[in-house]
């Protein structure tokens, strides 16, 4: 284990089930400050699961979350986004009849201070707020790059496209820990470079590129990754944890997972 110094989600015999379906079985483990963390598995083993408990989605029947000390546990999901927890979804989940800029826009409503009265004059406060926000979001699409689509309603944007925009919203909430649920699932090869690179600039941060925006200047040093391309996973994943049945069966570097092949062949099916 880490030191609690280290470590900004805690996740302590976690138990889920589903009727006689056990999802999750005593899963313990430390998420850090500092890393990109893979939980890899077969379909089915229970990593979308993990995620779900985390941002409140799921209510497990055993176990604790904490994040930065504090229980989280059966916390609802907006409770959790407002404590810097964000996340994608493995079936994209965007308001399909809104454009590329009212999605990222929508995921903002959690950081916003107007009340409702002052938001419908919309003068002074309101109006300055908004235009903060929208300075935001413009941001987050230039860093996406997907400036060409910011007017165009989602709904008709190829597959790969509403990946991006689905990670830009999640950006938008400006969150210290970010959850991935497969977020290069169906893509082609380069769609899938692109979005591990825009993964690993926003872990990293932009610095001076981007002073106005915190999660895009200092970064999200934290993140979580679920994803099945093992390829990907070993090139940017600080660490790896291996799940099957709901069973955490392994951990470790991906030096490690690698020096494990009976691991990666009996529970992936893949070759590393």
């Amino acid at each position: 284990m880490a030191t609690d110094q280290q470590v900004r989600l805690r996740i302590e015999n976690l138990s889920l089930s589903f009727g006689g379906v056990r999802a999750l079985i005593d899963v313990s483990l430390d998420i850090r400050d500092g890393e990109i963390l893979a939980i890899i598995g077969p379909n089915g083993a229970g990593k979308t699961c993990i995620l779900n408990c985390i941002n409140g989605f799921y209510k497990p029947q055993q176990g604790k979350i904490a994040y930065n000390g504090q229980k989280i546990t059966r916390m609802r999901p907006d409770k959790v986004a407002k404590l810097g927890i964000a996340r994608t979804f493995q079936n994209i989940e965007l308001y399909t009849g809104l454009t590329t800029q009212d999605n990222l826009m929508a995921a903002r409503h959690v950081l916003m201070k107007q009340n409702f009265i002052t938001s419908a004059l919309y003068f002074g406060w309101a109006h300055k707020e908004e235009i903060e926000h929208r300075r935001t979001v413009e941001e987050i699409i230039d860093f996406l790059e997907i400036e060409s689509i910011r007017k165009k309603v989602v709904g008709v944007l190829p597959y790969g496209l509403r990946k991006r925009v689905e990670l830009g919203r999640a950006l938008a909430l400006e969150p210290k820990v970010l959850l991935l649920d497969e977020p290069m699932a169906g893509m082609n090869l380069e769609e899938k470079e692109d979005i591990a690179r825009f993964i690993i600039d926003v872990f990293e941060g932009q610095g001076d590129t981007y002073p106005n925006t915190p999660v895009l200047r200092d970064g999200i040093k934290t993140i979580i990754l679920v994803e099945h391309d093992m390829g990907v996973v070993m090139d940017i994943a600080d660490r790896i944890i291996v799940l099957d049945f709901g069973r955490k069966i392994a951990e470790g570097t991906p030096a490690e997972i690698k020096a494990n092949p009976e691991v990666i062949k009996a529970y992936l099916g893949q070759e590393t």
